[in-house]
């Protein structure tokens, strides 16, 4: 047996027992285990985790209240200056409009997400999230990325716990992963040095989490990072779960280059998607839902992820700006969302924010 394979069969068994992969095991799968075979161990845990075969999706609308970025980040097509003609900062009637819009279509939630807009702080913030609740007192806010709360905290002059407490009372109920991409300082620092540092980020998620606040994470890649950048990510999200067990979820996706300062860099391949997704499956092990991306990839492509260690079909996602603006223009409906899922052999259902179940179909 060659020393691939026998490192394989070594993986295979600490997954099959259910121990916990180290790192140097995800930076081997990552590189060397032929992505079939990978795929089918990511789809044996899956199975493990999700034996009722029921694959979950939520119906949300991301709402962005606003444009305007100091942030810059090279990875970013949506962001403008504060002076550009297409700036702007929502309007009540507009957020209203979007929000009913989005409950006539059956949302739960609305993800609510915008750009360090150095005009705004942390009462602007909470002034918005109250009106939402005042207008829709059950919609459930999902909303801020962590380099919003680090900005908008500072701003205002409040550590991370002074202002996560006021946006919670004001309404926020759970954090989305933004403002991730990839945590690892390194490579934060040429992707996106104006930004909240890695160690900060894990700062408000842990805080977050302490204040019964949960979130998801996410992880974009396919930039500038390494093998061993993914891992180190990957790495430092399951030992804050393993302290707090705050995430509800893991949402892997691939960097869109176009209308970006990094267009030059070419697109990752749907193969090395399926690579990524399926070792999160097998690596975060403390994690019990990876969300496949359709709107990155498409709807065949995330009906393949459900075989890669997916169980979770993401958002319907009425309204999504930010990665259209890198030229994606994946959308889909309803039926059409439940039509992969069935065809691929699961059983649709929709879901809450924090992954409670809604409706069958």
């Amino acid at each position: 047996m060659s020393c691939r394979s026998s490192t394989l069969s070594r993986i295979e068994g600490k997954v099959e027992r259910g121990q916990r992969l180290d790192v140097s095991d995800a930076l081997f799968l990552l590189e060397e285990a032929p992505l079939l075979a990978l795929g089918r161990l990511a789809d044996c845990v899956r199975k493990r985790l999700h034996p009722d075969n029921v694959v979950t999706f939520l119906i949300d609308r991301n709402i962005n209240y606003t444009n305007v970025c100091v942030s810059r980040c090279r990875f970013c097509a949506f962001y403008r200056d504060a002076d550009a003609d297409d700036a702007y900062v929502i309007d009540d009637e507009t957020l209203f409009k979007k929000i009913e819009e989005a409950r006539q279509l059956g949302a739960t939630s609305i993800l609510i997400q915008g750009g360090l807009n150095p005009a705004l702080d942390i009462d602007w913030i909470c002034g918005m999230f109250r009106k939402i609740k005042g207008r829709f007192p059950d919609i459930h806010i999902h909303g801020l990325s962590p380099p919003e709360v680090v900005f908008y905290a500072e701003k205002s002059g409040l550590s991370l716990k002074e202002a996560l407490l006021r946006l919670k009372d004001a309404g926020l109920s759970s954090i989305p992963g933004g403002g991730a991409e990839i945590l690892s300082q390194r490579v934060r620092e040429r992707v996106s040095p104006n930004k909240c540092s890695a160690s900060s980020w894990f700062e408000v998620m842990e805080t977050a989490h302490k204040l019964g606040i949960k979130s998801s994470a996410t992880m974009m890649f396919g930039h500038l990072e390494s093998l061993e950048d993914i891992v180190e990510h990957m790495n430092r999200i399951r030992a804050l779960q393993d302290r707090t067990g705050g995430f509800t979820a893991f949402i892997p996706w691939t960097f869109q280059p176009h209308n970006t300062a990094m267009s030059h860099l070419e697109k990752a391949t749907s193969a090395f998607y399926l690579r990524v997704l399926a070792v999160s499956r097998l690596f975060l092990d403390n994690v019990r839902n990876i969300q496949a991306s359709w709107v990155t990839q498409g709807g065949k492509l995330a009906q393949m992820a459900l075989f890669f260690g997916a169980n979770d079909f993401g958002s319907l996602m009425i309204e999504e700006n930010v990665v259209k603006a890198a030229g994606v223009t994946y959308r889909m409906k309803l039926e059409e969302m439940v039509r992969f899922i069935k065809r691929a052999g699961f059983v649709p259902a929709q879901r809450t924010t924090l992954y409670e179940l809604v409706r069958f179909y």
